[in-house]
């Protein structure tokens, strides 16, 4: 209903309220901007509605049912339009939802994250959902709302990307300060803390918004499972090494892993042939050897000629250096074998 209907037909009251399919809504915006005097405006209990004129707060209603007289209430004074004789505001109105929205989802990658552990780097992601209450209504609707209708779906997925983007720095950083293992931050074993660090973070970027985020629900850490396969592994050979003594140890289990491939593919081959067969018994006692005799390099060392290259140490240092990365070799290990080595250039 424009402004010469309500000219031509006076002034009629009209209801203006939430329509029942925007109850969810965060902020629904009131489609006409004339709006009769007298009119009847409905708030429900759950929400606030806010009146502005050229992209300016004016006044608001809190919940009730309102007569929109400018003779009794002030601030509509200012709304009121003098070419229609006083019987039209000129505004625009939100209602804007103040209860608890609830089991709002989200999932993020957190990115590359080096395992203190290990050292391997690992992808990690997050999701879960949250909830959120809307603490002061005009401030939402000045920094979000920007006086435009905006679908609630912007809404929610604005607020997702601030959850998203304080997720993205906060949990790398706390897990790299408190040096925490990735399999345990995966497992839940950290959760606790790392949801209490995040929930900090994000109301710090939110409430200058008029928004405080309550609380998370299923808040869940996880890694790509190849990832996770890759982690387990050497997790596993790191505690066989300290249980069975360092580099003998390792020895050991690079040995037997290269064996039990080679019994895996004469089980593939199946009836090949003798010949194939005891080929890949040769071929898999051949990678066994050669895998023991990388793995061993520090101690065949000890055992060469004096006439070692400069170059053929060097390159011990370095299988050291990489053995020593891993976890697989003590700082002591690294050392003693360095200084063994060092001595004969």
């Amino acid at each position: 209903m424009g402004i010469m209907s309500f000219i031509k037909g006076g002034v009629r009251e009209l209801a203006i309220a939430r329509p029942d399919e925007h109850k969810d809504q965060w902020v629904y915006k009131h489609p006409d901007q004339t709006i009769p005097m007298k009119a009847q405006l409905t708030v429900d209990s759950d929400e606030v509605a806010l009146f502005f004129k050229d992209g300016k707060y004016v006044g608001s209603f809190s919940a009730g049912r309102h007569t929109l007289d400018a003779s009794n209430i002030p601030f509509l004074g200012q709304l009121v339009d003098k070419f229609t004789g006083g019987n039209v505001f000129i505004c625009e109105v939100f209602f804007v939802t103040t209860r608890e929205l609830a089991s709002i989802k989200f999932g993020t990658s957190i990115g590359d994250v080096q395992d203190p552990q290990t050292q391997l780097r690992v992808r990690i992601m997050v999701h879960g959902e949250f909830s959120a209450r809307v603490i002061d209504p005009t401030k939402l609707v000045i920094g979000l709302v920007g006086q435009r209708a905006t679908s609630n779906e912007g809404f929610v997925g604005w607020f997702k990307s601030q959850v998203q983007k304080v997720m993205k720095d906060d949990i790398a950083e706390l897990i790299v300060k408190q040096n925490w293992p990735l399999m345990k931050v995966t497992s839940g074993a950290y959760t606790d803390e790392i949801e209490a660090s995040t929930l900090t973070k994000v109301r710090g970027q939110i409430e200058p918004y008029g928004v405080e985020i309550i609380r998370f629900g299923d808040f869940s850490i996880s890694m790509d499972q190849a990832d996770k396969d890759r982690l387990d592994k050497l997790v596993e050979r790191m505690a066989y090494v300290n249980a069975s003594g360092g580099m003998a140890g390792y020895q050991q289990l690079a040995q037997a892993e290269m064996m039990m491939g080679a019994a895996e593919g004469m089980k593939k081959g199946g009836d090949g042939g003798g010949a194939f067969q005891g080929a890949g018994i040769g071929m898999g006692f051949a990678m066994a050897g050669q895998m023991a005799g990388m793995m061993g390099n520090a101690n065949a060392n000890q055992a060469k000629p004096a006439g070692e290259t400069r170059e053929q140490i060097m390159s011990t240092l370095k299988q050291l250096g990489e053995l020593k990365s891993a976890g697989i070799l003590t700082d002591a290990e690294f050392e003693q074998k360095k200084k063994e080595l060092l001595s004969k250039l």
